[in-house]
């Protein structure tokens, strides 16, 4: 088998594609045989040491991939040599063969094509977490979702939508823009040439948004914050903008509103009876053709160093693929 290597918490140029022994499965364990991973920004920070999950070094980043069984390690029931499967961990997906928790692996249903399974539980577990358990969101609700043309901001406004929400999507381009309609938004917002305030006003006629997904934070936070609407629910999703930012609290108490972190990682560590029931909604909704991830681009596995490369210049729309091909 082959890997990318990261020896050295160095970022992305200090990976090595190198030659590394099959593994084994050994008990509760399966050994994938992986035909797609996908891109998601916590793979840019693991390599350089700044994500909260820490592999040991040397280890094979990517956290999301699929595959078909190609062993089956000991004790471990209900799987078999060809079964189709998708992993979510943090590490171990841009390889040609991982070994895997089988405990923690997702079954794919038949028809789930492969590379929508490798593009699907880290974001729109992740959406699905943030606007229905946290967000609470109602049928009739308006949804700004920031980012909206990346990987998680795509799969939101799927969710939205499919949730019954109006779904203003704001994104950094015109052809972002135009990507996000594409999917279903009622509204979109270029803040790369508008001022997202005014409109933001313009859209919902003063009154703001329910909820506001934030997964880009920086300089975004604060004026959509402030346009949100009376017990409006704001979604704190992450910091693909690079800085976190620091909102006044007298904003939450003059709108009623209130700040919601959302950490789906520890949500399916701490609640994965939860977890699991919000995956069978998913794929329910993949399987009545509701949410099917965009896929903006799909790249040999070779090609990993500009894989990261798309990611950290936010080129990307909707999820980015590494294949084996």
């Amino acid at each position: 088998m082959h890997g990318w290597v990261c020896s050295e918490l160095a970022g992305a140029d200090a990976l090595r594609w190198q030659a590394l022994p099959l593994p084994e499965p050994g008990a509760g364990e399966l050994r994938v045989a992986i035909h797609a991973a996908s891109v998601n920004f916590p793979d840019l920070l693991v390599v350089e040491g700044k994500y909260q999950v820490k592999p040991a070094l040397p280890f094979v980043p990517g956290a999301e991939f699929a595959g078909r069984v190609d062993a089956v390690g000991p004790g471990v029931a209900g799987w078999a040599v060809g079964d189709a499967i998708a992993v979510i961990g943090s590490h171990g997906g841009f390889a040609t063969h991982a070994v895997v928790k089988a405990a923690g692996a997702l079954r794919l249903p038949a028809g789930f094509d492969l590379g929508d399974g490798a593009a699907f539980a880290f974001t729109y577990g992740t959406s699905h977490h943030a606007l229905i358990d946290r967000g609470r969101l109602r049928a009739g609700e308006t949804v700004l979702v920031l980012g909206a043309a990346g990987g998680v901001g795509s799969a939101a406004v799927q969710i939205a939508k499919a949730a019954g929400a109006r779904v203003i999507a704001a994104a950094s381009s015109a052809e972002k823009c135009a990507f996000c309609a594409a999917l279903g938004a009622d509204a979109t917002i270029d803040y790369g040439r508008e001022n997202l305030r005014e409109a933001i006003k313009r859209l919902t006629d003063g009154r703001g948004p329910d909820l506001v997904y934030d997964p880009v934070g920086g300089e975004l936070a604060e004026p959509a914050f402030r346009s949100i609407a009376w017990r409006g629910r704001y979604l704190v999703v992450g910091f693909a903008g690079g800085a976190i930012p620091a909102l006044p609290w007298n904003l939450a108490l003059l709108k009623g509103a209130e700040i919601v972190g959302v950490f789906w990682g520890d949500f399916i560590r701490r609640e994965a009876a939860a977890s699991a029931a919000a995956m069978d909604d998913l794929a329910r909704w993949y399987a009545r053709g509701l949410i099917r991830p965009a896929i903006g681009q799909r790249l040999p596995m070779s090609e990993l160093k500009s894989a990261y490369r798309t990611m950290a210049e936010r080129r990307v729309m909707g999820k980015l693929l590494l294949l084996n091909t």
